[in-house]
């Protein structure tokens, strides 16, 4: 019983309810006869929106991202470089304010666990992107010294606005500190548009991915066909990524 609450809960807000509402308006421009066409091509339209609003297309399109690079068993490399993905300026946190957000949270935790493992320095990538986003690379010098990562363990780039500026700038960086086998830890989704914006700067990563947002083996069950509005960030996310991926081949 949950379960049907939960789906039928799904149609009650966005995206579900505008879903509904263009349900209805298509059926309503089917009655009449003259509008036959309109209505063809609303449901249509409609179809799509629905699709790309539920977990099983979403989900479907952020695994194919999250499958191209295995989670390596072991670390070969002289240096962890790992990338941020938006930060918050002002905010709380435990030792000073700003904090990162979810992905660059996970993408940071993964940074230090490898860095207690395996002793290598962290590099982190990442500056203000935003008038009312936080720099990346200071939040994160001071949130990688907070958990036990000492100074001189910590490089940070703190200018990068995207992935091809952080494969750039991370270059010129390791170029300058004598360091050439970077692992590159960013999310399973983002992993393969970065490997390839380092292969352009002239740099090659052994990927770590992490920060997955899909369960392996995925599952169906009804749930899956609820509209909701994380999965169709998640379908956003993904064709950012192929987008991104399109654009860095052609330039």
């Amino acid at each position: 019983m949950i379960y049907l609450i939960k789906f039928a809960y799904s149609f009650i807000l966005p995206p579900g309810l505008f879903v509904l509402l263009l349900l209805v308006l298509a059926v309503w421009l089917w009655r009449w006869r003259r509008e036959r066409k309109a209505a063809s091509i609303l449901l249509a339209i409609t179809l799509l929106f629905y699709l790309s609003s539920t977990n099983l297309v979403g989900d479907a399109f952020i695994a194919g991202l999250e499958n191209d690079y295995p989670q390596p068993s072991v670390v070969q490399g002289d240096v962890i470089v790992v990338l941020g993905g938006g930060a918050a300026s002002g905010t709380p946190d435990v030792d000073g304010e700003g904090n990162m957000y979810g992905s660059a949270a996970n993408r940071l935790i993964t940074a230090v666990r490898l860095h207690e493992q395996t002793g290598l320095p962290v590099l982190f990538s990442g500056g203000q992107v935003f008038a009312d986003n936080g720099n990346e690379g200071d939040i994160a010098r001071r949130q990688l010294l907070g958990m036990g990562i000492p100074d001189s363990s910590i490089l940070i780039e703190n200018r990068s606005r995207n992935t091809e500026q952080n494969a750039q700038n991370t270059a010129a960086l390791l170029r300058e500190k004598g360091l050439s086998r970077p692992v590159l830890v960013t999310s399973g989704f983002h992993m393969a548009r970065a490997v390839l914006q380092f292969e352009k700067a002239g740099v090659t990563v052994q990927p770590y991915p992490t920060d997955y947002l899909v369960s392996r083996p995925m599952k169906m069950y009804a749930g899956r066909l609820s509209p909701s509005a994380g999965a169709m960030s998640n379908m956003g996310l993904a064709l950012k990524e192929h987008l991104g991926i399109l654009v860095a081949r052609l330039d």
